[in-house]
């Protein structure tokens, strides 16, 4: 069976779960996470791109945070200019 390609969309949301993965170690847990912290963490990851990653690819971002052992438990977006911010928390 062939590897399906990922998408740009699936790697950047990749990206955010791993991002938010290594913050929370960091932190400990339970952990809020504010998008200034994602961005110091991986500048590439633009408010708007967050936003819309974790709309359209949450499974994703869900599945390599359940892979450290961890799980999104909250997400707020303030809506713009007023900030997103992320609870992470270890599976129970």
């Amino acid at each position: 069976m062939a590897l399906k390609p990922k998408s740009a969309a699936e790697t950047k949301a990749r990206d955010l779960g791993l991002a938010l993965a290594r913050i929370a170690e960091g932190e400990g847990r339970p952990a809020s996470i504010g998008v200034d912290s994602l961005r110091r963490a991986s500048p590439r990851l633009t408010p708007l791109a967050i936003g819309q990653l974790v709309r359209r690819q949450r499974d994703t971002v869900e599945a390599v945070l359940a892979e450290r052992g961890l799980s999104l438990t909250d997400y707020a977006d303030q809506g713009p200019g007023r900030g997103m911010e992320f609870t992470i928390e270890d599976v129970a």
